[in-house]
């Protein structure tokens, strides 16, 4: 009779400790100052934010979306991270679907951060509205897809500044160490010297991207929504990934500044051309039988005609640069996505290639035509400002100047990316504001991006 009131008593404690628990890891949650809103997340960037936990985030997720295949890829990508083998993530997702999901959302206000990564035809609508809520905004890239979405865009970030909130794009590309390294070069005038001005025929910024539609995200093939492939809801090439570049361009050559859209930038020329995808190939990314109605009025002879390249040629406070982006259909057996980008200082140009012979991985080079010792010792020296900053990184001496040995650490794939941006739109929160630069330049990306298509097809 003892053992068992032993067992009676302990079994109590054990229940006690662990009420306690759970209580105490409770109070902990309630205690983060941030709570996640997730509206609609139709693109897998979506998921891609909650690929880690964060320090300051509730644990609970609050997803509003209209039902259908989109939420379920999210949630299925949610639940895949939670029950990873390795450093597995705790999000418990809350779902409410239905047609009226936006206003059930503002209704409920049961967060303070909004994620948005889907439908771009939808976005900057949401975004206008959840910033007229009081909330802040974390949003995919493109927030804006056409000229009429730039003016939303403009009042968005209008009414973020009078409500206190902030509204923030997800650049990931600044976190890629070659692009973040090729910044950090340019500052250097003992190694670049000063940027060039450039002519039309020979900018002196050049960034291009090449993308695939077919690919594989988190080890699986990536499906995509049948929508992607609307240029009215996704947006097209020039509006789509050239974001990511035009940022770079202004981040990488202006740092810290604040530009202005209405002085600073001239668009010289611009074009656009459509990649062409056939039946099966749709079916394979997309894993739809048929084209759906809002589809065929981009099919000839049942091919698919995507408006998803775009080039344009303009001046940035007088510096020529040419950003372009191309999407092809699938990459070649073990390739992927590439990127180009060139700076040219009087000194020395600074260069990113992603080709065969870098394995299709981005490595940076220092090129230049003077080949003296006193030039060489003065980039050994002034290397030395960047290497205190990312330890570890080497010279490497070629014909042509130097290649960038950067260690491995730094080389954490574009799915990490997201995080690192997540985590500093955190530190953003806290101080309860952005860099002054960013919205300015921000609203100057947006402008150059929807001016050139509009110029593009008004040139058409």
């Amino acid at each position: 009779m003892k053992g068992k009131l032993l067992m009676i008593a302990v079994t109590g404690i054990l229940a006690l400790n662990q009420g306690c628990n759970q209580k105490k890891e409770e109070a902990q949650e309630s205690k983060k100052p941030l709570s996640l809103i997730v509206v609609e997340p139709g693109h897998f960037h979506a998921a891609l934010v909650q690929k880690s936990m964060y320090a300051d985030v509730d644990s609970v997720v609050h997803v509003y979306a209209s039902e259908g295949p989109d939420v379920k890829a999210y949630l299925d990508k949610i639940e895949k991270y939670n029950t990873r083998p390795e450093e597995p993530t705790h999000w418990k997702e809350e779902v409410y679907t239905g047609p009226d999901f936006l206003d059930k959302m503002i209704a409920d206000k049961k967060g303070n951060v909004v994620v948005l990564a889907g439908n771009n035809q939808k976005k900057t609508d949401f975004i206008k509205k959840s910033v007229d809520a009081g909330l802040n905004v974390l949003a995919d890239k493109p927030m804006a897809i056409d000229a009429a979405g730039f003016d939303k865009l403009q009042e968005a970030f209008t009414s973020a500044e009078k409500n206190k909130v902030l509204l923030y794009d997800i650049m990931t590309e600044r976190y890629e160490i070659t692009n973040t390294l090729q910044r950090e070069l340019a500052l250097l005038p003992d190694i670049f010297g000063e940027l060039q001005k450039g002519t039309p025929t020979d900018p002196s910024v050049v960034k291009e991207s090449v993308h695939h539609f077919f690919k594989y995200i988190s080890g699986e093939p990536l499906v995509r929504p049948s929508w992607f492939f609307d240029v009215e809801q996704q947006g097209e090439g020039m509006v789509d990934v050239t974001t990511h570049l035009v940022d770079l361009v202004q981040w990488s050559c202006f740092p810290n500044v604040s530009l202005d859209y209405k002085k600073d930038i001239n668009l010289l020329s611009t074009k656009r051309t459509a990649t062409k995808i056939t039946p099966s190939q749709f079916k394979l990314v997309t894993k739809s039988d048929t084209y759906p109605d809002y589809l065929k009025k981009d099919v000839t002879d049942s091919t698919l005609n995507i408006y998803s390249n775009g080039e344009l040629n303009y001046t940035l406070k007088g510096v020529h640069a040419k950003v372009s982006v191309i999407w092809n259909f699938q990459a070649p057996e073990g390739t992927g996505d590439t990127h180009y980008s060139i700076m040219k200082g009087s000194k020395a140009n600074l260069i990113v290639r992603q080709g065969k012979d870098q394995k299709y991985k981005p490595v940076l080079y220092i090129e230049t035509k003077d080949k003296s010792k006193a030039y060489e010792d003065a980039v050994a020296a002034s290397f030395k400002v960047v290497q205190d900053k990312y330890p570890g990184i080497e010279l490497k001496k070629n014909k042509a100047g130097w290649e960038i040995s950067i260690p491995a650490k730094y080389d954490n794939g574009h799915e990490a990316h997201f995080a690192q941006v997540a985590n500093k739109y955190m530190e953003y929160l806290k101080e309860g504001k952005l860099p002054e630069w960013e919205v300015p330049n921000m609203i100057a990306k947006y402008y150059t991006t929807t001016q050139a298509l509009k110029q593009a097809k008004e040139k058409k």
